[in-house]
């Protein structure tokens, strides 16, 4: 019997489809093999922003640690052109 195939997009609607079908959020994130606290961001992301919400984001952080405001560093580069030495 070959292997079935699967996107975790499939998975997460699969998992939000029985829980609106009324099955208990612990069985069903057992029957998935996720935690409780990831069933509830699935399920919450779903009922904020729709099925969109179920694909994959982007890990890349929003705002660097080190990184200055965009007008402090263009001033920056500015005075660096104006005077470069």
């Amino acid at each position: 019997m070959p292997w079935r195939e699967t996107s975790v997009m499939d998975e997460r609607l699969r998992f939000v489809a029985r829980l609106l079908e009324g099955e208990e959020m612990s069985e069903v994130c057992r029957s998935f093999g996720i935690s409780r606290k990831t069933g509830y961001k699935i399920f919450n992301r779903y009922k904020e922003d729709g099925l969109e919400a179920l694909t994959d984001r982007s890990r890349r952080p929003v705002r660097y640690a080190n990184q200055l405001p965009e007008p402090v560093e263009a001033m920056i580069v500015r005075c660096r052109q104006d005077k470069p030495h």
